[in-house]
């Protein structure tokens, strides 16, 4: 193992309701699946924010020193409307735009992948696809046929929800109880041929203006939206792996119904940890498309939105996010956003700063090894990112003393304090120096501006050489002045 932290480790598990110990189940390995999108639409930032943390879980996982295989899929067959019945959604978006579903698939996984790739996150290992995994579908109903929990009735295969709750808890993820529970997915017009509302399509009948469809030993028909996850990550990472995360409105149904098809298939719940992030917000209301309540990372990133008074980056974007924990609400608005600049610029400054410290010095007023550890306990502590950049503030502040000569370094500790930036930021975060392409051009201008100056000092051109000086003091860069030469800091 890389790390000596990697045995504190905790995460909190949405099945047991509790932060748990992890550990994995084959020692050194690790398999990680994540419910990706369903690729019929530009993916909003709410959408992303699931990525983006499942991106810091992955990373933080791998640096501990484990080998971690990261599965998340793309829907692109079978996500209906109203989950079991309705239009398919790439279907509908097909007709919409008057193109083939495998164009709208493509066109939309490409625009995802463009987004994750402008938040610096890391691509899965596995990214499988429904369309591509019928074959391991088909075998998985006929599985969940042979345990008695489902049915057949009219070409459609039914997970029987009723009979499995009689011997297996249905529900125990989200904690609903049977009875209370109204399915979202049951026909709207009361010709469902399901024996209980509550029941879940593992396969259904494709009608003939259904132009999505495969054969199957009960006819002609397309998988149920729940099944494709448990039988994909099964094939990639077995019959009970580590983590299966999501976001929070999958819970029910989705991994519910995931985790009663493993239950029938092998007698395994699946995952040993269940995680789900929770939602971002648009100025204090859900972020939706369904009641037009969302903004696309684009309109951020070029400003082209009604409440925006700016644009901003995608590494503000995503250090944003890092100012809540994953399991809670996050608000999105443009002060939140604004602040966010502010602090990430903040930060960044203070990591720049660090190669041009004064460390000729016995002794640092600074813990550095405990503020290790103290970063690295944050992290373990179910992934709190907002006390981890509490924590890393606080090494900043300790930064900027020692730059303007209150504080002492010594060379060994900024040495430390130097490769613990670079790992919690650029290689755990996933952020991006966007500074530090341009340092060396700047340094060059001040370089420029001190020669300038040098030269009407001696010209005795003194209005020019205060008014050199004190411009570069307003944006942050004062001058020391000796004989010959003048040398600089930031402050």
């Amino acid at each position: 193992m890389k790390s000596v932290f990697y045995k504190d480790l905790k995460i909190y598990n949405s099945l047991s309701g509790k932060k748990e110990i992890f550990v994995p189940i084959n020692k050194k390995n690790v398999g990680i699946y994540v419910c990706g999108p369903t690729v019929y639409n530009n993916a909003h930032l709410g959408n992303c924010r699931t990525f983006i943390s499942f991106d810091i879980i992955h990373r933080y996982i791998s640096h501990l020193g484990y080998k971690v295989r990261y599965v998340r899929n793309l829907t692109d067959v079978g996500h209906l409307e109203n989950d079991d019945d309705g239009e398919d959604k790439i279907s509908k978006k097909a007709r919409i735009e008057k193109l083939e579903p495998m164009e709208i698939v493509q066109k939309y996984t490409l625009d995802f992948h463009t987004i994750m790739e402008k938040f610096n996150t890391i691509p899965p290992n596995i990214e499988p696809t429904a369309t591509g995994h019928i074959l391991e579908q088909i075998d998985s109903i006929s599985k969940i046929i042979e345990s008695g929990y489902a049915y057949e009735k009219n070409g459609s295969i039914y997970f029987d929800v009723i009979k499995f709750n009689k011997v297996n808890k249905y529900g125990k993820l989200s904690g609903r109880k049977i009875e209370d529970m109204m399915n979202s997915s049951r026909d709207l017009d009361g010709t469902s041929d399901k024996k209980n509302p509550q029941d879940f399509a593992l396969w259904k009948k494709a009608e003939n203006n259904h132009i999505m469809y495969w054969n199957s030993p009960w006819g002609k028909g397309f998988p149920g939206w729940h099944l494709e996850c448990t039988s994909m990550s099964k094939k990639y990472l077995g019959d009970f792996f580590d983590i299966h995360g999501g976001g929070m409105d999958l819970k029910f149904p989705h991994h519910d119904c995931e985790i009663a098809q493993s239950e029938a298939i092998d007698n395994q719940s699946l995952a040993k940890f269940w995680m789900h992030t929770n939602m971002l917000t648009l100025n204090g209301k859900k972020m939706s498309k369904s009641i037009d309540n969302f903004i696309l990372p684009n309109e951020i990133f070029t400003g082209k939105n009604n409440f925006l008074s700016k644009d901003f980056s995608p590494n503000v974007v995503k250090f944003f996010m890092y100012q809540a924990h994953y399991r809670n609400v996050l608000d999105l608005s443009n002060n939140a956003l604004l602040a966010s600049e502010k602090g990430l610029n903040k930060l960044v400054d203070g990591f720049n700063l660090i190669p041009n410290l004064d460390s000729n010095n016995k002794k640092s007023d600074f813990d550095i090894d405990n503020w290790i550890s103290n970063c690295y306990s944050r992290m373990n502590d179910d992934f709190n990112t907002p006390m981890l950049m509490a924590e890393i503030f606080e090494c900043v502040k300790f930064i900027n003393n020692v730059n303007i000569g209150s504080k002492n370094l010594n060379k060994k500790d900024k040495e430390k304090i130097q490769k613990t930036f670079e790992i919690f930021l650029f290689e755990i975060l996933g952020l991006i120096n966007e500074k530090d392409s341009n340092s060396g051009k700047s340094s060059d201008l001040i370089e420029l501006l001190i020669k300038i100056r040098n030269q009407a000092r001696v010209n005795k051109n003194f209005e020019l050489s205060d008014q050199i000086r004190n411009d570069l003091l307003k944006l942050g860069i004062q001058l020391n002045d000796e004989k010959n030469e003048s040398s600089y800091k930031m402050i």
